[in-house]
């Protein structure tokens, strides 16, 4: 018997959802981790260090970290996220599927804060121990959906530009180019029924899962 197929068949599949703000992301990881059962998280946040860290990070009222800064608190929120939830889950058998990952900050931090995506990518392999995901999905939506779809902006990253918002999305797309076995890219415009089977189709037919 082949030990070493038969552990890493065992194993949970890591998909993260990415894209800009109000593409739909956390209701999408949410109905996909429902059709797959698997175990729904999301960044920054998820754990009761990452907790504190998202306020640090995102507080509009609060200090106002630098773009090095907001790097590396972000690369600690991961850190804790994976030792404490999705290691732990992926263990044990079971798919994990999260709201933002390690793409967020190459988009945000390493392409619109022009840190550079190969220094994010070090900052973010080091917290993570190097687990990268199976499938990041991102959702695509134009610039007039997606400030229909937002309310006043609730936090500090919310609140940046235009500009920036462009640029967050620019990387995202540059980011599924050089990487297409492990990205899809998904049309976010339609209803909520119809993203989520686009969706489901892409994952199932990336992973059979």
């Amino acid at each position: 018997m082949n030990t070493a197929a038969t552990n890493t068949a065992a194993k949970g599949r890591l998909i993260a959802f990415e894209g800009g703000e109000a593409a739909g992301k956390t209701t999408q990881a949410r109905l996909l981790a429902e059709r797959i059962g698997a175990q729904l998280s999301f960044e920054p946040g998820a754990t009761e260090l990452g907790n504190h860290i998202r306020s640090l990070v995102l507080n509009s009222s609060g200090p106002q970290p630098t773009a090095r800064a907001e790097a590396l608190l972000i690369a600690a929120d991961r850190a804790q996220h994976v030792a404490e939830v999705i290691r732990p889950t992926l263990d044990g058998g079971t798919h994990v599927v999260t709201d933002r990952y390690i793409g967020s900050s190459l988009a945000y931090q390493g392409i619109a804060r022009q840190l550079g995506t190969t220094e994010i990518l070090a900052i973010s392999e080091f917290a993570t121990a190097g687990l990268t995901c199976d499938l990041t999905v991102l959702l695509e939506v134009d610039s007039h959906t997606a400030l229909q779809r937002q309310a006043a902006p609730s936090d500090r990253i919310e609140a940046e530009g235009n500009g920036f918002h462009h640029r967050v999305m620019q990387g995202y797309r540059t980011l599924a180019a050089q990487d297409p076995k492990h990205w899809v890219v998904i049309n976010g415009m339609g209803n909520v029924d119809e993203v989520a089977e686009a969706v489901y189709v892409a994952v199932k037919e990336r992973l059979n899962v």
